[in-house]
C-alpha cells in the first residue's frame, strides 16, 4: 500500500445495526460486516483489521457516546467518529406485552436474554440497571448471550426469555412489543484515509438518497438527520 504500510481489510467491524447491515448491502459499498460488538470492533479497527467500526458506547460522565473510548484506544491517530443514526433502545417483549413490563424494575424474578460483554448494549444496560437499583442476581439469564440485535428479538420470539435489551426496530421486524428506554447515538469510527476511498464514499453517498430515508422511516426507531456529523477528528 501507500506509505509502505499494508492496506487494512474492507471490513467494517463494531457494533450491529439493522439499517447500516441493510446499506452496506444495497450501495454495493463492497464493505463485508464482522458485527462483533463495539469494543470488540475498536480493538479490530486500533489493530488494523479494519477501516471503520460501528460503536454505541455510552460514557456517563461525560453524557456522550463513542469519543472517550475512541481517543483512549486511538490516541494520536487519524481516525474520524462520525453520527450514523440516533436509535431508540429498550426492551424487547413479547407480543401484547402479556407480563405488562414498563420498565427496568419489573425485570426482578425473569429470564433476560443478555448481550455479549463487548457490546455497547451490555455497557448501556448495566448503567441503566444500576441507576433503576437493580442487581444482576435478581435476575435469570438466559445463555449463551445474544450477539446482535436480531438476535435477541429472536429468543424473546421464540419463548426462551421474558425481555431482552435492543433496538426498536427488531422489535418493529420481528412483530414484538417493545418498551423504549433511551435514546442513543451510533457512530461510525473511521480511519481518515479510508473514509474517502470508494467503498465508504459509495455508501456515504447512498445514504443521502430517498431510498435509504424511506428504509429509515419504515425500520422506525431512527432519527438519521445528522448522518455524516463529524463528532471526533484525530490529529
Amino acid at each position: 500500500g501507500i506509505e509502505g504500510r499494508p492496506r487494512r481489510p474492507p471490513v467494517l467491524a463494531g457494533s450491529h445495526d439493522p439499517l447500516l447491515e441493510w446499506a452496506l448491502r444495497q450501495s454495493g459499498s463492497e464493505l463485508a460486516a464482522f458485527f462483533d460488538g463495539s469494543l470488540d470492533g475498536l480493538g479490530r479497527l486500533a489493530a488494523g483489521k479494519a477501516i471503520a467500526a460501528g460503536l454505541h458506547v455510552y460514557e456517563p460522565e461525560a453524557d456522550d457516546w463513542n469519543r472517550g473510548h475512541l481517543e483512549r484506544a486511538m490516541a494520536g491517530m487519524p481516525i474520524v467518529l462520525i453520527e450514523w443514526a440516533m436509535r431508540v433502545q429498550g426492551l424487547v417483549v413479547p407480543a401484547g406485552n402479556p407480563s405488562g413490563i414498563a420498565g427496568l424494575g419489573d425485570l426482578a424474578g425473569r429470564t433476560l436474554i443478555p448481550r455479549q460483554e463487548r457490546s455497547g448494549s451490555h455497557l448501556l444496560l448495566e448503567h441503566l440497571m444500576r441507576e433503576a437499583g437493580l442487581e444482576r442476581a435478581r435476575l435469570e439469564l438466559v445463555a449463551p448471550p445474544a450477539r446482535s440485535e436480531a438476535d435477541v428479538a429472536l429468543a424473546i420470539a421464540e419463548g426462551k426469555a421474558d425481555a431482552g435489551f435492543a433496538v426498536e426496530t427488531v422489535a418493529r421486524q420481528f412483530r414484538l412489543g417493545f418498551v423504549p428506554l433511551f435514546r442513543e447515538r451510533y457512530d461510525l469510527a473511521v480511519w481518515r484515509r479510508d473514509y474517502f476511498e470508494p467503498p465508504l464514499q459509495k455508501l456515504l453517498a447512498f445514504c443521502r438518497t430517498p431510498a435509504f430515508a424511506q428504509r429509515a422511516a419504515e425500520l422506525g426507531g431512527y432519527d438519521v438527520a445528522g448522518l455524516g456529523q463529524v463528532h471526533y477528528n484525530g490529529p
